[in-house]
């Protein structure tokens, strides 16, 4: 099986900082990996290790500096990476970003069998760049993923997420998935895992290396924009009552209707 990891790092949240275009400043910011992209990395991991000679590629958009992350994932056991790196990327939306993602995905590796995200990324939180990819590259897709069940050369049977319970999905190969947040530690590197990816050789991808023009990505590209951030200040003036639950539903009618 080849599993296709997208994986993202995100500003440190002490350190946010905006461009004039309100988009975040990626380059010369500290940067962790996304937290969300630690599980899909477990899974993805996971995954290769029950289905015999499958690998693992990890996939990332961003600056130079994101190939610290890329040694990192390659380090816990991913077998190569792919750095998307372009000036003409910055200020990517969602939509953008999954167009050039998917771009990435066909060039690199076009016979993939899955590709794992992460639900989430904590500096945007819309969980809108999976779908997009799965979008462009005309897949199913399964989101809020919990749990793999089974697992073959043909299929994925998943438990999924909902607001109100967990439910059993089997979906068909090649497909997308989002993966959610889980109960356990995730691994640290071995040393022997830390050398072997110091040694290997990441793949830079331009937007002519996957055939994109200039209009199809980065802000040219990008259908959204930004128009205003901020930063949110939290307002402590908190009243406090003691009543019954009776008076406590009056009193809160009360203050919404004003």
């Amino acid at each position: 099986m080849k599993i296709a990891l997208c994986v993202k790092q995100v500003p440190d949240t002490d350190d946010i900082k905006w461009t004039e275009n309100n988009t975040i400043q990626r380059e010369g910011v500290e940067s962790v990996i996304n937290p969300y992209d630690v599980y899909a990395t477990e899974f993805a991991l996971d995954l290769k290790s029950k289905v015999p000679n499958s690998t693992v590629t990890a996939f990332t958009m961003g600056p130079p500096q994101a190939q610290d992350m890329l040694r990192k994932v390659m380090s816990l056991g991913c077998d190569d990476a792919v750095l998307i790196s372009d000036k003409k990327f910055a200020g990517a939306d969602t939509y953008a970003t999954g167009r050039t993602i998917s771009a990435a995905i066909k060039t690199v590796l076009p016979d993939f069998d899955l590709i794992v995200c992460g639900q989430f990324a904590t500096d945007g939180d819309t969980a809108q760049t999976g779908p997009s990819i799965a979008n462009f590259l005309d897949l199913a897709q399964v989101t809020y993923v919990q749990d793999l069940i089974e697992v073959n050369e043909k299929y994925l049977v998943l438990s999924k997420i909902l607001e109100d319970g967990i439910e059993t999905v089997k979906v068909e190969l090649p497909s997308l998935i989002c993966v959610m947040p889980k109960q356990f530690e995730p691994k640290r590197p071995l040393i022997d895992g830390v050398i072997s990816a110091s040694k290997k050789e990441i793949r830079v991808c331009t937007m002519e290396d996957i055939g994109l023009e200039p209009q199809m990505c980065g802000l040219k590209g990008s259908p959204t924009y930004v128009s205003r951030a901020f930063r949110n200040i939290a307002n402590h003036n908190a009243q406090k009552f003691k009543m019954n639950v009776f008076d406590s539903a009056k009193l809160l009618k009360e203050k919404i209707e004003g």
